[in-house]
């Protein structure tokens, strides 16, 4: 099952897994994910005691989770997002998509983009009302 679920946010990440490397990048994982957990909580700010009480673990548990010592079962993922108040799939999301610079460079390329875009369909517009304009004269 977990295997399944690596696979499936890999495939999603745009990573292919590949039998050969398969250590390696469960080993990145767990790494994203003990990142994750421990930057969900801390914007929460709650105390790994207070998350191992909210989740149903020891609190010895968190610390090896959030520290590369242990992986997580399915159940484990589940009560953690829940705790977290986040969605699963955001706990296996790399430190670049959280960056503020990242993410603001990304934000304005996208303004930069709907103005192109909004650009070329007032042109397309205007060319469209003046060919029409054209036909209906003659």
């Amino acid at each position: 099952m977990v295997i399944l679920i690596i696979s499936i946010l890999y495939s999603l990440c745009g990573t292919i897994i590949y039998p050969y490397s398969m250590k390696s990048k469960v080993s990145d994982l767990r790494k994203i994910l003990s990142k994750n957990i421990k930057r969900h909580r801390e914007m929460l700010g709650i105390s790994q005691e207070k998350l191992a009480e909210s989740t149903g673990m020891s609190a010895m548990m968190i610390k090896d989770i959030e520290g590369c010592r242990t992986w997580v079962s399915d159940k484990t993922l589940i009560a953690l997002s829940s705790a977290l108040q986040t969605d699963i799939f955001r706990l296996f999301m790399p430190d670049t998509l959280f960056d503020e610079a990242l993410s603001n460079s990304l934000l304005l390329d996208l303004v930069n983009a709907a103005q192109k875009i909004k650009k070329d369909i007032e042109v397309d517009l205007e060319n469209a009302l003046k060919l029409w304009g054209m036909q209906h004269k003659t």
